[in-house]
């Protein structure tokens, strides 16, 4: 008997060791599991191209803790990746995470991708933001600062085919303190962009989010073929000259779906800066803004200006609503600036809010240095405005051109303006402009002279397509 219960408890013991012996066998397989589950990383995405080679910010020291300074390795990151430019091109993909980092610059047939949790942080740190000579077209750093400017969070120069979007990962500028410094006058250089890319063709920016920039949010400048699609930017309305998206010198472009809180324009369409710009040249054209939305209450929903010195002509922007804004659609040009601004089309605006729904001046100063040609005019022609409706405006229009140098060929149509409850007692205030209108209430200015009911639709809006909508994006994937 007493063998047969030794034989028993043996073969329970047995069991037990067995049976723990598979738990800890399955533990250590749900760990590996939840490690390879960690480690498999696949999405798609829409791009203008695809990449043949990955590899995420981790592969090269990356720490997403907020305080370690990633700039090393992003720099490493791209370095490495810009080896495959020939070979298929590659993607750098950023995981959940807070990247603090300085500037940092891109390659060409390249993508940068920000998980939906992923927030790079700009650095507070002035010397992880190496400085660069000024703008051809500008001559000098825009905050009037004589000397260079910080480069940008992101940048690049001279790429080809160069992608940084995201689902909807974030970009944290941490701007508060340059505003502070900029307001003190304590910067000796012109403040960071989030994202600036020169001399470029094939740029796409989308779906992320832009807060807090030093600057201006999105810089494109001397580029061709650029879609902006699918971005929020949110900064403070009292922060200084946070433009939302400003394409400078800059053909067939695309600006679509965005939503824009900001201290300055929305949209600031650009082409240098007096002597200079019209010495580089190099205009804004062939350019589309669609489905735009704004809040800016102390400047622009679309700013034409004021640096145009290398021209402005082309643009089209339709379906735009705008909540609480200075004004719909402002061209600000001065005496010395040169250039033109010229075959402007807008079709479908809803505004609720609004100091001024048109706006345009000449006389909007700010020069660069005292070098400019005061002979220097600029021609304001050509612009069409149509199917507007506003409500809460507190005046309707400002349209002050140059005394000998009339802004001309202005046409509005069908726009209903609802004032607000105090309104300015003169609704149309028009110097040294021409042109005509149809079914606008209240009735304009005489040199704007109502050509009756039957051409309330008369103000041009081209049907046909720009290059730019012709560029379609790809589905493409990332796996690790």
């Amino acid at each position: 008997m007493d063998e047969l219960w030794t034989s028993l408890r043996r073969t329970q013991v047995l069991n037990i060791i067995g049976l723990l012996g598979v738990l800890v066998l399955l533990n250590t397989n749900g760990v590996e599991s939840r490690k390879r589950a960690h480690d498999l990383v696949s999405f798609q995405y829409p791009a203008i191209s695809c990449r043949a080679h990955s590899a995420s910010l981790e592969d090269f020291g990356g720490v997403g803790d907020g305080t370690t300074s990633n700039t090393k390795a992003f720099k490493a990151a791209i370095d490495h990746l810009s080896q495959f430019a020939t070979v298929g091109g590659s993607q750098l993909y950023i995981p959940p995470g807070k990247w603090l980092t300085g500037s940092f610059n891109l390659t060409s047939h390249f993508t940068l991708y920000l998980h939906k949790d992923a927030v790079l942080l700009g650095s507070q740190d002035e010397s992880e933001w190496p400085l660069i000579e000024p703008l051809p077209s500008y001559g000098r750093g825009r905050d009037n600062a004589e000397g260079g400017r910080y480069s940008s969070l992101i940048f690049g120069t001279n790429l080809t085919d160069v992608v940084i979007t995201g689902d909807n990962g974030t970009i944290d500028g941490q701007g508060e303190p340059w505003w502070t410094k900029f307001r003190a006058k304590q910067l000796k250089y012109t403040r960071p962009y989030l994202i600036e890319i020169l001399y470029s063709e094939n740029v796409q920016i989308s779906s992320l989010t832009l807060i807090k920039s030093p600057s201006w949010n999105i810089h494109p400048t001397y580029c061709s073929n650029v879609i902006i699609q699918g971005i929020t930017i949110l900064a403070p309305v009292t922060s200084p000259n946070t433009d939302g998206i400003n394409p400078d010198s800059c053909t067939n472009t695309r600006i679509e779906d965005c939503y824009i809180v900001s201290g300055d324009d929305c949209v600031a369409v650009k082409s240098g800066w007096d002597e200079y710009g019209i010495s580089f040249g190099m205009p804004t054209k062939q350019l589309v803004i669609r489905r735009l939305t704004c809040i800016s209450p102390f400047s622009a929903v679309i700013a034409l200006g004021s640096e145009m010195s290398g021209g402005i002509e082309d643009v089209r922007a339709e379906d735009i609503t705008a909540i609480h804004s200075e004004s719909g659609v402002r061209i600000k040009s001065a005496v010395g600036r040169g250039g033109f601004v010229k075959d402007i089309y807008v079709r479908g605006m809803t505004l609720k809010t609004m100091k001024w729904v048109f706006w345009m001046t000449g006389n909007y100063g700010d020069h660069p240095d005292n070098k400019y040609d005061p002979k220097a005019l600029p021609v304001i022609q050509n612009i069409n405005y149509r199917d507007i409706v506003a409500e809460n405006v507190t005046m309707a229009a400002k349209l002050e051109g140059i005394p000998g140098d009339k802004f001309s060929e202005i046409c509005i149509s069908n726009a209903t303006i609802g004032l607000s409850a105090k309104p300015k007692k003169l609704q149309w205030d028009c110097t040294d402009v021409e042109g005509i209108s149809s079914g606008v209430t209240p009735k304009p200015c005489e040199v704007l002279p109502d050509q009756g009911p039957e051409k309330i639709k008369q103000c041009n809006f081209p049907e046909d397509s720009l290059p730019i909508d012709n560029l379609k994006l790809r589905t493409c994937y990332y796996k690790k």
